[in-house]
């Protein structure tokens, strides 16, 4: 894998992608931010040696590096997802190839219903923990060159970064949630009765993304912060039919205010 990882990385560098600080992914209907960063060098991902095709509308597909914040940053305009039939291997293989481009930090969106009964939609919620119900991308053997075949997960969600955040949206009077996000493998939206047992365990938000590649930013060393945008509601009395295009036009509404936390931090590093 590492070999994969570096042929990968050579190929960006000779594109011209070197050395950025930061690492964004940015998830459904979030794609949006990416119009901030300046002098730009874009790639589609089916022009990337290794890398996946995204298949999912609101995930164009695109590898983006420039100016954000002041600072060099690499997007992914588009993430993968495990039920577009890819192996884990294949979904946080990104991830990996961001640590080695030379990111310090790793910001993560995405789009999520929200179960906690004090949620309303559009909300902002930084996410402090998880519970993934995905397969974990660390089985099978592990490369030590990578990372520790056992990684600590218990501060998954970057502390330090939180704070920032938390600044820098009191700063800019934007209204933030805290809390956990669950991730199941979709492709479907879950029943009522999901949604209730995901509340009983300790979600506040569930999505079918993101908690793969943090496990694999935290197997990496890499520090994460992560932000899911409220686009419905699984609450008991609330749940209304949902469409994914419901679902991007939601998160288009939030995403400016994403942008303000996101260039904040990245500024700040």
């Amino acid at each position: 894998m590492l070999e994969k990882i570096k042929k990968t990385v050579e190929f960006l560098n000779s594109k011209g992608i070197v050395d950025p600080v930061a690492g964004i992914v940015l998830g459904t209907g979030l794609g949006g931010l990416a119009t901030k960063i300046e002098n730009i060098i874009e790639i589609k991902y089916k022009d990337i040696p290794n890398f996946p095709v995204s298949t999912v509308a609101g995930h164009e597909g695109k590898l983006i590096f420039g100016d954000f914040g002041r600072k060099k940053v690499v997007a992914m305009k588009g993430r993968f997802h495990y039920y577009e039939g890819y192996d884990s291997d294949k979904v946080v293989f990104p991830i990996r190839v961001l640590k080695y481009l030379g990111i310090k930090s790793l910001f993560l969106s995405n789009a999520a219903g929200g179960v906690n009964p004090n949620f309303n939609i559009g909300d902002i919620m930084i996410i402090n923990d998880h519970i993934n119900l995905l397969p974990n991308p660390l089985i099978g053997p592990n490369d030590d060159r990578i990372g520790p075949r056992f990684p600590d997960m218990s501060e998954a969600y970057d502390k330090y970064l939180i704070g920032r955040a938390l600044l820098i949206a009191q700063e800019n009077k934007i209204k933030v949630r805290q809390g956990v996000y669950l991730s199941t493998s979709g492709p479907t939206f879950e029943t009522p009765a999901e949604y209730k047992y995901f509340r009983s365990i300790g979600a506040d938000a569930v999505g079918m993304s993101t908690t793969q590649e943090v496990i694999v930013a935290r197997h990496v060393g890499l520090p994460v912060f992560a932000v899911s945008i409220i686009t419905d509601l699984g609450v008991e009395g609330k749940i209304k039919y949902v469409t994914h295009e419901l679902v991007m036009r939601e998160a288009e509404k939030s995403e400016s205010n994403m942008t303000t936390i996101m260039t904040g931090m990245i500024g700040l590093m």
